[in-house]
């Protein structure tokens, strides 16, 4: 059972006393299903974890958006509201702690604002292109972050875990390539400019991040990145036109439940990832979420097919062994940063 610090004083007034029980259980639970404290749990398997969560999210992004809602910002309305209903309950439970200056407050809302331009190019992404080389090109990121962590956090790496990061990334590169009737390999020039984007500010919000959760706690983390996020989507997307289009969907209910269904998976991926960030190096911490090509193309495969009509994705005879050869890749990087 969850116990309080032992000589600390429940306090007096009844509704902060539920309040402080509520946000006590939770944390406990938390804690003992990521097993803190134990040696086989740490940082690096939580992220592997996120990776492995976000990578059902992004799939079942991609189905809603290319199949199911009339548009990305149908889309971010319900989204938004559910990610405000997030926010706004964590803020209450999980306070910033006493004394915290404003500028860890301050990053961690820049944090927040750049993981939502991130999102939000990848969404616009997903509803153009396929979901098995959107998202590995945005998970190129890792090598940004490894690159900025040395001057702004001081981080240090060795040549392994140099090593790591350089694999990672080249497996993800080499999943986005693209094959011409001719047989050629091509990069699309401005979606792949466009997707790079996106990397960058991930990365940016990963560096912002790690700073703002050496003041304050992974849910802190992630009830201010909820509001920022559920802001700017609420801001863009509420509109009599918008609203008019979620009201005449074809099959709403089930489109709407399987929303609130991903966007229910989506906390648990994020604060997962917040969870190891605030404990490991933000360059490898990033590399192994970054590793999430790897299980959306697992199963983009295995839904397209049990359900050819979830996800239509054909990766060819041709690009099949390659994306094979990324995939071993990228569990090669990973397993030498467990190993490290």
């Amino acid at each position: 059972m969850p116990r309080w610090v032992e000589g600390e004083k429940l306090p007096n007034n009844p509704r902060q006393k539920a309040l402080y029980l509520v946000r006590h259980s939770v944390s406990y639970n938390v804690k003992y299903f990521l097993g803190v404290g134990a040696d086989t749990v740490t940082w690096g398997n939580t992220a592997i974890l996120s990776a492995a969560v976000l990578g059902v999210v992004n799939v079942i992004d991609s189905h809603l958006l290319s199949k199911r809602m009339p548009g990305l910002l149908a889309f971010l309305l319900p989204v938004g509201i559910i990610h405000l209903i997030y926010g706004s309950v964590l803020f209450a439970l999980f306070p910033l702690p006493e004394g915290t200056s404003i500028l860890p407050i301050v990053v961690a809302v820049a944090s927040g604002i750049l993981r939502t331009g991130a999102i939000s190019i990848m969404l616009y992404s997903l509803k153009r292109e396929e979901v098995s080389w959107v998202i590995p090109v945005v998970y190129t990121y890792p090598i940004f972050v490894a690159i900025m962590a040395m001057p702004l956090l001081g981080e240090t790496l060795h040549y392994p875990e140099w090593l790591a990061i350089i694999i990672v990334v080249a497996g993800a590169v080499m999943v986005s390539a693209r094959h011409s009737p001719s047989g050629a390999t091509t990069w699309p020039g401005k979606p792949l400019l466009l997707l790079f984007g996106s990397s960058l500010l991930f990365a940016l919000a990963d560096i912002a991040g790690k700073y703002a959760l050496n003041y304050i706690s992974f849910w802190n983390m992630f009830s201010l990145s909820a509001l920022c996020m559920s802001s700017i989507f609420l801001l863009v997307s509420i509109r009599p036109h918008i609203i008019r289009q979620l009201r005449n969907m074809k099959e709403r209910n089930p489109a709407i439940g399987l929303l609130a269904f991903n966007e229910t998976l989506a906390p648990i991926g994020i604060v997962l990832s917040f969870w190891a960030l605030e404990r490991g190096p933000v360059s490898l911490v990033s590399t192994i979420v970054g590793s999430r090509p790897m299980f959306v193309v697992i199963f983009a495969l295995i839904m397209s097919r049990i359900s050819p009509m979830f996800i239509e994705w054909r990766p060819g005879k041709g690009r099949l062994p390659l994306r094979l050869i990324a995939t071993a890749m990228i569990v090669g990087g990973i397993t030498i940063i467990h190993l490290m």
